[in-house]
């Protein structure tokens, strides 16, 4: 995965694969009044955080933004540090085509169990 740079310290703690910027400008292009892609965090607990992203229109007032060969990349301060070490690819598996989140635990340390009764991620505890 090669670094892209981006014209913020972005750059450092967040890694995008060319596949992935290659999908995401194609995204965006064929969106009308769209204007970059939001990456967000949401969750905790024993399901651990979610990774994903969104369309947007224009950048937050607190965000930090990463650019590209016309791509925007819209990332807030606060989920910035829940991302750092974070890879975004673009993997296909035959027919299955998804945008994949790789080293989601580099900040944190997390082991992708949950802390209060050992279970799996996303199990839940009783």
């Amino acid at each position: 995965m090669s670094d892209i740079q981006f014209n913020s310290r972005l750059s450092d703690e967040i890694k995008v694969s060319p596949e992935a910027v290659e999908q995401l400008i194609a995204i965006t292009e064929n969106e009308d009044d769209v204007n970059g892609v939001r990456i967000f965090v949401s969750g905790g607990g024993c399901g651990g955080m979610s990774y994903g992203m969104t369309l947007v229109e224009q950048p937050g007032k607190y965000d930090c933004v990463l650019e590209n060969k016309g791509l925007n990349l819209y990332v807030d301060a606060v989920a910035l540090g829940f991302l750092e070490g974070v890879e975004i690819d673009y993997k296909t598996e035959g027919v299955n085509k998804s945008f994949v989140f790789k080293n989601v635990f580099a900040k944190s340390g997390g082991s992708g169990t949950c802390g209060a009764c050992g279970g799996a991620a996303g199990g839940g505890c009783a």
